[in-house]
């Protein structure tokens, strides 16, 4: 038979909310990391997405595709990017690649490294 306090609860529930914090609150700050690791790799493949049509577009225009593609990919983001430039008659087609080292806490060390790659094709346009 349980006691009752003054204020309606059993005098054995005392520190009931403290162990169910103490259960839940790991389980919340995993995934709430989850979601950042998430949403910053989404925002790394718009970034490669980007890079690659910046480079191609530059590419297109251009009498040395390859050294200005990879001008025009890397300064349009700020990722040590890779960037091949294959030119094929008319058209010039450009790959980015970004390797995302994951870096939020706990999910990072559990996902290891994501490879980000963009190829977009352009038809080229005289100079």
């Amino acid at each position: 038979m349980s006691v009752e306090r003054q204020d309606g609860a059993a005098a054995g529930d005392k520190g009931q909310a403290a162990v169910e914090v103490a259960i839940a609150l790991p389980i919340v700050v995993v995934v709430v990391l989850g979601l950042v690791q998430i949403g910053v790799a989404i925002r790394n493949e718009v970034a490669v997405e980007l890079a690659a049509r910046e480079g191609a577009r530059a590419a297109s225009v251009s009498a040395a595709p390859s050294d200005t593609a990879a001008r025009a990919a890397r300064r349009a983001v700020d990722l040590p990017i890779g960037v091949d430039t294959a030119v094929s008659g008319d058209v010039v087609a450009v790959t980015v690649t970004y390797t995302d080292h994951t870096s939020v806490p706990i999910i990072g060390h559990l996902l290891g490294p994501v490879t980000h790659s963009a190829t977009v094709s352009m038809s080229r346009e005289p100079p």
